[in-house]
C-alpha cells in the first residue's frame, strides 16, 4: 500500500494455477511496473475473486487483470466474466497456449477481452511489456476512478427492501447491502436518526438519506435520468427490453431524435436472465445484465435519451403528433411511437402467495436473491426457459433446486439445451404434474402446499424460497380503447389487422398498415407485446430494428 499522503498504486492482478508460472508472471510484472503499481498474484480463480472483492471494499484501483485460460473449477474466461462485474473498467488479458487460441478469440465477445498472450511470453520486453504498456495507457485515459457506492439498509424479509435491491441491481447502480439487525446496519440507521421501523434506508454516495423511497425518488438520487430534455421527438420508444433497446440503437444511429421510456430498468425479462445461451454471436452464452448494459451503452453512444422510473399511462393522437402521458400528469410528444412494453410474469394465484411476495416469494428475482439462497432448498414454479435458466443459476449455491411444472415434461415448453443442462446437475430435481396451491408463513415464507394434478394428492413441504416464472401477461392495459388488442391483451399489428384483406374500420389512411404498425398510424409495436410474437430475444431485437425502418417509411409520407 502507498504511504500516507501518496496516491494509492493501482493493482495489476495475475492468476494462474501453476505456481511456477504464477511466480514468473508476477516477477516479470514487478520488474517493469513494481515502482508505480502493486502486483498481486493468485493461484486459483476463487482466491483471485476474493482478492478483487476485498480490494473493491477498500476502494483500491485495479488497472489490469491477467488470467490463465486452463484453470480447474473455473477457466480464465469464466473468471474474467465474474471479475468484470467487480471491476468493469479493468483491462483484461487471457494467457493461453497455442491450442487454445480459438477460445481466446471467442472470449473477445464474452468478456470484452482486450488482449490474449500466448505462452511462453519470453522475452517479456518484446511480448509482454508492450501489451501491458498499451493497456495501462488505455486504462489511465479512461475514467478509472472508483464508483461511489449507494448503501442500502433493510431486512431480509422486507418486500420493499427486496424491490429496492432489485431496482438498483437491474439499473447497474453499485450498492452495498447492510442488514438492519447487524452492527454496521444499526450504525447507519443511528446516523440517519432512524429506529429501523421504516425500511429500507438508502444512503446515496453524497450522504443523503432516503427512507422507504419509491422508484422515481431513487432514480433521481442515484444519477438515473427521469426527466425528458425536450417536449417533442421524432421517436418515443416505450419499454427498455431487447425490442426497445434495439429500436433505440437503430433509431438514434440513423439520426432520429429518440427517447426511450422505461418504468423500472432496461433489459426487461431478458435482463433478469442469469445466462442466455442461444443468442447469436455468443457461443458461451451471455448474462442478460451484460447484454442489456452493452445495448444501453450503445444506444446512449448514438445519442438516444433514456428515462428511467417513468410510468406511461396514456397515448393520445393529436393530428400528426403522438402524445405519451406519464403517471405524474406530464407528457411528451413525437411524430412516431414504438410500443416495446414487453410482458410481466403472471402472478401465482394461490392463497398466501400475495402476502409473502418479496418475503420468500419472488418473480424473476433469481440474480438479486441468489446469495441469500446459499445452502438452502429452493423451489421454482414454471417450465419455460426463464425457469430453467434460474434453476441452473441458483443450483450453484443452493443445497437443492426443485422445478415444479404442471405439464408432464419440461420438453413441452423449455429449449432442449436447457432440459439437457438441468438433467446434468445433480442438485436439480423436476416434479412434473405438480402445482403450488398455497403458501404459508408469518413474516416470511415457511412452507408451501403442493398438489399432484394427476391424483389430486396434496402435501406440505418446508420452503423459504419460491421463485415464480409462470407465463407472461402483456403490459398494455393503459392502451385500452387506443389500439386494437387481442383477447389476451397483446397488441395486434400489420397483416393481422386485416384478416380479410381490409384494414379495420377505424383506419384513416388509404394504404394498409405496415407490418408492425398498430391500428393507429405512426404507432408501431415490437417484441413480446405484439400478438403472436416469437417471445425470443433475437426476434425482439430484430423487430425493434424493423420497426425503425418502418418509422422512416412512415415519416417519408408525412
Amino acid at each position: 500500500m502507498a504511504e500516507t499522503g501518496e496516491a494509492p498504486r493501482a493493482v495489476i492482478l495475475t492468476v494462474d494455477d501453476d505456481p511456477g508460472v504464477s511466480r514468473a508472471v508476477a516477477r516479470d510484472l514487478r520488474r517493469r511496473y513494481g515502482g508505480d503499481h502493486r502486483v498481486v498474484r493468485a493461484e486459483t480463480a476463487a482466491s483471485a475473486l476474493d482478492a478483487l472483492r476485498e480490494m473493491k471494499l477498500r476502494g483500491d484501483l485495479v488497472a489490469v487483470i491477467l488470467a490463465d485460460y486452463r484453470m480447474p473449477q473455473m477457466n480464465g474466461i469464466e473468471f474474467l466474466e465474474q471479475a468484470m462485474d467487480v471491476y468493469p473498467g479493468a483491462r483484461r488479458v487471457l494467457l493461453t497456449a497455442y491450442a487454445d487460441t480459438g477460445a481466446a478469440i471467442d472470449a473477445i465477445n464474452v468478456v470484452d477481452l482486450d488482449h490474449y498472450l500466448l505462452k511462453p511470453w519470453d522475452p517479456p520486453e518484446e511480448k509482454l511489456y508492450p501489451v501491458v504498456d498499451d493497456l495501462l495507457e488505455t486504462w489511465l485515459a479512461s475514467d478509472h476512478r472508483p464508483v461511489p457506492e449507494t448503501k442500502v439498509v433493510g431486512h431480509r424479509w422486507s418486500a420493499h427492501s427486496s424491490e429496492v435491491r432489485e431496482f438498483l441491481a437491474r439499473n447497474q447502480v453499485p450498492y452495498r447491502w447492510y442488514a438492519s439487525d447487524e452492527p454496521e446496519g444499526r450504525r447507519l440507521l443511528a446516523a440517519a436518526g432512524e429506529d429501523g421501523l421504516r425500511l429500507p434506508l438508502v444512503v446515496t454516495p453524497d450522504g443523503e438519506c432516503l427512507v422507504e423511497p419509491d422508484g422515481t425518488q431513487l432514480a433521481a438520487r442515484v444519477g438515473l435520468a427521469t426527466d425528458p430534455s425536450s417536449e417533442f421527438y421524432d421517436l418515443i420508444v416505450i419499454g427498455g427490453g431487447p425490442a426497445g433497446l434495439g429500436a433505440a440503437v437503430y433509431g438514434a444511429s440513423e439520426g432520429l431524435r429518440t427517447v426511450l421510456v422505461e418504468r423500472t430498468a432496461t433489459g426487461g425479462q431478458a435482463g433478469q436472465s442469469s445466462r442466455i445461451e442461444n443468442y447469436l454471436g455468443f457461443p458461451d452464452g451471455v448474462s442478460g445484465a451484460q447484454l442489456t448494459e452493452r445495448a444501453r451503452r450503445q444506444a446512449a453512444r448514438f445519442g438516444a435519451e433514456m428515462l428511467t422510473a417513468r410510468e406511461v399511462t396514456g397515448l393520445e393522437v393529436n393530428g400528426a403528433s403522438r402524445t405519451v402521458r406519464f403517471s405524474d400528469g406530464s407528457a411528451i410528444s413525437a411524430h412516431t411511437v414504438i410500443l416495446a412494453t414487453g410482458v410481466s410474469y403472471r402472478q401465482l394465484d394461490a392463497p398466501g402467495v400475495a402476502g409473502l411476495t418479496g418475503r420468500g416469494v419472488y418473480y424473476g428475482s433469481a440474480l438479486t436473491e441468489a446469495a441469500g439462497c446459499a445452502g438452502n432448498d429452493v423451489y421454482i414454479v414454471g417450465g419455460a426457459n426463464s425457469a430453467g435458466q434460474a434453476a441452473v443459476y441458483l443450483a450453484r449455491g443452493a443445497r437443492s433446486v426443485t422445478v415444479l411444472v404442471r405439464a408432464d415434461s419440461l420438453a413441452r415448453s423449455m429449449s432442449h439445451y436447457l432440459v439437457q443442462q438441468i438433467a446434468e446437475v445433480p442438485s436439480i430435481g423436476v416434479r412434473t404434474a405438480t402445482e403450488v396451491v398455497e403458501a404459508h408463513g408469518t413474516d416470511h415464507l415457511e412452507r408451501i402446499t403442493l398438489r399432484d394434478t394427476a391424483t389430486g394428492r396434496t402435501e406440505q413441504v418446508d420452503a423459504q424460497w419460491l421463485f415464480v416464472f409462470i407465463g407472461a401477461a402483456p403490459l398494455t392495459d393503459w392502451l385500452e380503447g387506443v389500439v386494437v388488442r387481442d383477447g389476451r391483451g397483446f397488441v395486434v399489428a400489420g397483416p393481422d389487422l386485416s384478416p380479410g384483406g381490409h384494414p379495420p374500420a377505424s383506419w384513416p389512411l388509404d394504404r394498409a398498415p405496415y407490418h408492425l404498425e398498430t391500428s393507429v398510424p405512426g404507432v408501431f409495436v415490437a417484441g413480446d407485446a405484439r400478438s403472436e410474437s416469437a417471445k425470443r430475444v433475437a426476434s425482439a431485437v430484430g423487430e425493434g430494428a424493423m420497426a425503425v425502418m418502418l418509422v422512416h417509411r412512415y415519416l417519408e409520407r408525412l
